[in-house]
């Protein structure tokens, strides 16, 4: 029989196999005429090892396949070869390379040869666990991954050896599993960054590794911020929920920090992916954690809001509001419901936030015409701290486009927990404007209004002086202009100036300009001012 020799393991078939670092080495050790190369992983239970080439074949070298590649480790060599033949003849690999499994998640079961604590990234769990081996080839599993079906008999290319071989998780290409030429990765990592610059990826096509299912975890806040400060985090990844679980998880790659995105998956984030490492930058809001991919949140829904109409006798609240139901109805989606005649602002707002069934609700009022293109699919951003949210509006008399008589998406518990404190209900509790026009503020339909309208957003606008904003809407509404209605623009032009009056003559007391809150000192104000009667 030829000479035997293997390149990582023996076999233990033969007494006298031998050791080689390569193929060459083999070829200069051998003392035959010819050589087997075998390999440990392969079953030879029915191989011929007798086999000799015949006369016109002596100068090639055989090599027999596996199931998965042109060679199996098996050949047979003569000290020099011009050609290859490979044989059609398959060997079998029916063992597996050792299997160094790292453990994301605590307390998981020790499923390989070697078991190591993923820390921060693979390459440096990698490093740390490879450099104290003594195999030449080994798997690095993870146990984020189901392999119940996954076939560990499979190996490289004879023309990859320096690979490293990467199976991905489910659709994501960045997967969990490789099988690594350990001392090859070592030398190529000695000095690398990060793993996506290692020299020689190879990315295996057509195999892959399911994820098992992430965690989830219900949170019962209007933020997720709370849920994800009071978790613990036994896992790489959790889903937070705040209604429905979503069961298909996006495949986050786990190979450095910065590619473990938190992962809104629907509109406004109730249903969010979060990484274990989110919770080490979170101070108030999930965007205190510097990586968030937001791709897939925009195509799916979540619970559409609650619309909650408010009118107090405005003529033409019934208009507005058959309007209103007819957009709505057409869309199927939001529920619909009128708060009518209750009277003071605070109390009008918190009737609102009673009628609503959802956390957060659109609260249109009585003067605003619906722009018809709004979308009320549209969510609060539960990845921050609660807050109100202040759509634009157009201002039908002074042209002006901003939050004044806008549509406001109000949060239901801070809503409640306002009894009106400021000069501005929305503007006590923390807030955003979102620069989407909710539609057109039609208050010219009678002089009490007009007058009304202005004189509370004008004693607002005063308030917030010094302000760049403010200063350049108070100079709108205080100047002459006309527009649709002459009666409407005068009403609401001496509206302005009144506030400004008034503002000046009680120095801008905070008690004084309150009393705006009040429909009957507004209207005895009017009357004195002007013999303005209320409508």
């Amino acid at each position: 029989m030829f000479d035997v020799f293997y390149l990582d393991q023996p076999t233990g078939l033969f007494p006298h196999e031998q050791s080689a670092e390569s193929i060459h080495d083999a070829q200069t050790k051998s003392r035959t005429e010819y050589c087997w190369i075998v390999n440990y992983l392969c079953d030879y239970k029915n191989f011929d090892f007798l086999y000799q080439p015949l006369p016109h074949q002596r100068h090639q070298a055989h090599i027999w396949a596996s199931q998965h590649q042109q060679n199996s480790g098996t050949m047979l060599l003569p000290k020099q070869y011009t050609e290859v033949n490979y044989n059609l003849e398959c060997v079998h690999r029916t063992k597996s390379a050792p299997r160094v499994h790292v453990k994301h998640i605590q307390g998981s079961p020790d499923l390989g040869d070697i078991n190591v604590r993923y820390v921060s990234d693979y390459m440096g769990t990698m490093r740390r666990a490879l450099s104290k081996v003594i195999y030449e080839y080994c798997w690095v599993t993870a146990d984020v991954c189901d392999y119940t079906d996954f076939d560990f008999t499979w190996h490289p290319s004879e023309w990859q050896p320096d690979m490293l071989h990467v199976f991905a998780s489910g659709d994501q290409k960045f997967g969990d599993t490789f099988y690594v030429h350990v001392p090859r990765f070592l030398e190529k990592t000695k000095d690398l960054k990060v793993l996506e610059w290692f020299e020689t990826l190879h990315f295996v096509e057509n195999i892959s590794v399911p994820r098992y299912p992430m965690p989830v975890v219900k949170y019962e806040t209007d933020s997720v911020v709370p849920a994800v400060w009071s978790h613990e985090f036994t896992n790489p990844l959790i889903q937070f929920y705040r209604h429905d679980i979503l069961f298909d998880d996006p495949v986050i790659s786990l190979w450095q920090e910065r590619t473990k995105n938190v992962m809104p998956l629907n509109k406004g984030a109730e249903n969010v992916v979060v990484p274990r490492e989110c919770k080490n930058y979170l101070k108030t809001q999930i965007y205190d954690y510097p990586y968030i991919d937001k791709t897939i949140q925009q195509n799916r829904d979540s619970q559409p809001l609650d619309i909650v109409f408010i009118s107090n006798g405005e003529g033409n609240a019934d208009q507005n509001w058959n309007y209103l139901e007819k957009r709505i109805v057409n869309l199927e989606e939001n529920r619909l419901v009128r708060v009518d005649g209750v009277k003071g602002r605070a109390a009008s707002y918190h009737a609102a936030a009673e009628a609503s069934n959802t956390e957060w609700f659109f609260a249109v009022f009585a003067k605003l015409e619906i722009d018809y293109e709004f979308d009320w699919r549209w969510q609060p951003d539960r990845m921050q701290e609660p807050k109100h949210y202040i759509f634009h509006a157009r201002n039908s008399i002074n042209g002006l486009v901003y939050g004044h008589q806008a549509m406001i998406a109000y949060n239901k518990k801070l809503v409640l927990a306002n009894p009106g404190v400021g000069l501005d209900f929305t503007l006590d509790s923390p807030h955003e404007v979102v620069p989407i026009l909710s539609g057109t503020a039609n208050y010219g339909y009678s002089d009490w209004m007009c007058w009304r309208t202005a004189f509370r957003e004008v004693l607002k606008l005063k308030a917030a002086l010094p302000d760049i904003e403010a200063e350049y809407r108070l100079k709108t509404w205080l100047t002459p202009t006309f527009r649709s209605y002459a009666s409407a623009w005068k009403w609401s032009h001496i509206g302005a100036q009144d506030a400004v009056e008034y503002y000046d003559e009680v120095g801008g007391d905070f008690d004084a300009l309150k009393k705006s809150y009040d429909w009957a000192w507004l209207s005895s104000y009017a009357f004195v001012k002007h013999s303005l009667l209320p409508d």
